[in-house]
């Protein structure tokens, strides 16, 4: 079996938005994480057509560059009325010609795409966040954590916190958007509190109890 023996891992993103997530949830653990960026790692090609797929290059990439273990997450917005759509493509969904992201550009074409497909009421408008994060070790071993988070799309954004489409989106069971929650709220979970909230906190919870011991 593979061991986290050390204190030290790679997290497999370029993301600031996703690194400062990671940081908060392993702040409690004690590991030394620091992101692919400040090993100088560049960004793999995310060829993959799953979250799995896609989250084992990245981890892969960064384990065997550094020979450390690696952890890190494909995430994605999967819209019920668009087919599942944007799903592993929800980052690109906001790239620009210039390579850069525009969140709002994605978030504005999903709603388009609802509106064109006639998901104008709350029922029709249903998805879900989904988050499989990947652990993986030089030698190829790896070993996944999936989380999802359902919800529902509103229009127009909400909330200038978080990052990516989370101004748009409404947990299931809440009122306010992931955009209007603050991380503490948005995680909703700590080591010893039985479950979370966002789709990259339950993936995580699931990695910390299997591999950090987590209760």
């Amino acid at each position: 079996m593979h061991h986290l023996n050390g204190r030290k891992i790679v997290v497999a993103s370029h993301n600031d938005g996703k690194l400062r997530e990671f940081a908060e949830l392993m702040e409690p653990f004690g590991f030394e994480a620091k992101s692919a960026k400040h090993y100088g790692l560049a960004e793999p090609d995310e060829t993959g057509t799953t979250f799995e797929e896609n989250a084992y290059i990245k981890a892969l990439a960064a384990a065997e560059a550094t020979g450390l273990p690696a952890l890190s997450d494909d995430s994605g917005l999967v819209v019920d009325a668009l087919g599942g759509q944007p799903g592993v493509y929800t980052a690109n969904w906001a790239e620009k010609p210039d390579g850069t992201r525009d969140f709002a550009m994605a978030m504005r074409k999903t709603e388009d795409l609802l509106q064109e497909a006639g998901a104008t009421q709350p029922a029709g408008r249903t998805g879900r966040f989904v988050a499989v994060i990947c652990l993986a070790w030089p030698d190829g071993h790896a070993e996944y954590f999936r989380g999802e988070a359902e919800g529902t799309l509103v229009w127009p954004p909400r909330g200038e916190l978080g990052f990516g489409y989370d101004p748009v989106f409404v947990p299931d069971g809440h009122e306010r958007t992931f955009g209007e929650m603050t991380a503490t709220e948005k995680h909703g979970w700590k080591p010893g509190q039985p479950t979370a909230l966002s789709h990259r906190a339950r993936a995580f919870q699931k990695f910390a109890r299997a591999r950090l011991g987590s209760p």
